[in-house]
């Protein structure tokens, strides 16, 4: 509540200290996260011990030592709904669904659940993005992810989704995604992407936006708005009849015009009830992607662009994943809907029905 709290005696401390220590958390967490630690912010992770092939010039830094995943679940509200994946780190359903190439035709009630979900979604991606700064940790935008998702009744989609240890990916310079935050502050011309995904009422929604710490080089403005451009090239194509293979030609021709290349490692998806499903949505050219878009359908187009080479490699944590060449990577990522003469754009910011390209959005 914000008010000062006094216990009559030790006996009253000890009967309530569970509550009391649950409320307390979450701001022990954003202390640690908050305060310099000077050198041992520096300590990476224990999986990166004797790792030497470093691409770029981004290291990981020391996660906060406060606030991890078992803490997190263990204070979710009652009412808030958990995909099955939240205790054991493995999304059964998921994992079932795999071999199914068919693609789910949502019924308007569903559509309204995964559009409310978007929504959230929106909200969580704009409350993160104001966090964006020099100086400011990607461990206190994991932290406002977080308590954002949950102040809204949902679920961080992220958190323990096969393990990993964040309600939010932040995926900064030659990072192309699944970053992890950590204790590193955002240096001034940092390229950084916030990837959001919530599960509200056994639905989930995804979106993603990179921003521009400070002042940037022309090099990294143009990657940015390439990517945002590329996103923009897909999604004009979206309506009944076309083919999911074809997404990937319009995208790939047009960051080559621009310079940059495109990541054929990771693609678009399904999205609904489970956090991945089909369709696969590949965004380079010449692929193989199956399916046709009818109404009802619903799924992710999301590019993931660098100045250099397309390829990528994997750190040992084994979700960072990075250019090969240690070049600068930026994305963004909306969650679409077919409709009978085109497409809704279930996570765009109210009164923006369609996507224009602003820099100053992306500015921090």
């Amino acid at each position: 509540s914000g008010r000062c709290r006094y216990y009559c005696a030790q006996d009253c401390f000890k009967k309530h200290w569970k509550k009391h220590k649950l409320a307390h958390k979450p701001w022990a967490a954003a202390i640690e996260i908050a305060t310099p630690l000077g050198d041992a912010a520096r300590v990476m992770p224990d999986c990166f011990r004797g790792y030497v092939d470093w691409t770029g010039t981004l290291r990981p830094w020391a996660r906060p030592a406060v606030d991890g995943t078992a803490e997190r679940l263990g204070r979710l509200p009652a009412n808030v709904a958990k995909p099955d994946y939240a205790p054991h780190g493995q999304p059964i359903s998921e994992q079932a669904d795999r071999r199914n190439r068919s693609i789910r035709k949502y019924e308007p009630k569903h559509v309204d659940g995964i559009r409310e979900a978007c929504r959230v979604g929106r909200e969580v991606l704009d409350a993160a993005g104001r966090a964006v700064r020099a100086g400011v940790t990607t461990a206190e935008i994991d932290r406002v992810t977080y308590e954002a998702t949950v102040e809204r009744g949902a679920y961080p989609s992220p958190l323990n989704y096969y393990n990993f240890p964040c309600a939010v990916c932040t995926s900064v310079n030659e990072v192309i995604c699944h970053g992890i935050p950590d204790l590193r502050p955002l240096e001034e011309g940092d390229v950084v992407n916030v990837d959001v995904s919530v599960f509200l009422n056994g639905y989930h929604g995804d979106l993603n936006e990179t921003f521009v710490v400070g002042k940037a080089a022309d090099e990294d403005l143009n990657l940015v708005e390439t990517a945002f451009r590329c996103l923009m090239a897909g999604a004009d194509l979206i309506k009944p009849g076309t083919t999911y293979r074809s997404v990937g030609a319009v995208v790939d021709k047009l960051a080559k015009s621009r310079g940059c290349s495109v990541v054929k490692t990771y693609c678009g998806h399904g999205i609904g009830e489970l956090f991945h499903t089909a369709p696969n949505v590949p965004h380079y050219a010449k692929n193989k992607a199956v399916g046709v878009m009818e109404p009802g359908h619903i799924f992710t187009i999301e590019p993931m662009i660098n100045v250099g080479g397309w390829r990528d490699k994997t750190w040992p944590d084994d979700w960072t994943a990075v250019t090969a060449d240690g070049s600068r990577s930026a994305q963004f990522e909306h969650t679409f809907l077919v409709t009978a003469d085109g497409y809704e754009i279930l996570t765009m910011r109210e009164n923006e029905p369609r996507m224009v390209w602003d820099l100053a959005k992306q500015q921090r």
